[in-house]
């Protein structure tokens, strides 16, 4: 099973979203939730290229992106496959 990762805010509708689809999918995910700032925002910033909202998903290491690029990826049927690897 793909380690996933997830760097949220607790009351963004977005990071909700992307969750929800996560357990939908029963994969299981390791959730940063960025509501105070600090070291991992700075690091979550770093992973993704310079982006700056959240959610922040990460794919076995591979930066996925935001809760938009999520849903692309499971309206393209991709999305399985990369949680199988």
């Amino acid at each position: 099973m793909a380690r996933v990762e997830i760097y949220t805010k607790s009351t963004c509708g977005y990071c909700i979203r992307a969750r929800r689809l996560l357990e939908t999918k029963q994969v299981e995910f390791i959730e940063y939730v960025l509501d105070g700032g600090g070291p991992m925002r700075v690091e979550m910033i770093q992973r993704a290229g310079g982006r700056t909202t959240v959610p922040q998903i990460f794919v076995d290491g591979r930066h996925i992106g935001g809760c938009d690029d999520l849903y692309a990826l499971e309206r393209d049927g991709q999305l399985n496959d990369l949680f199988a690897q």
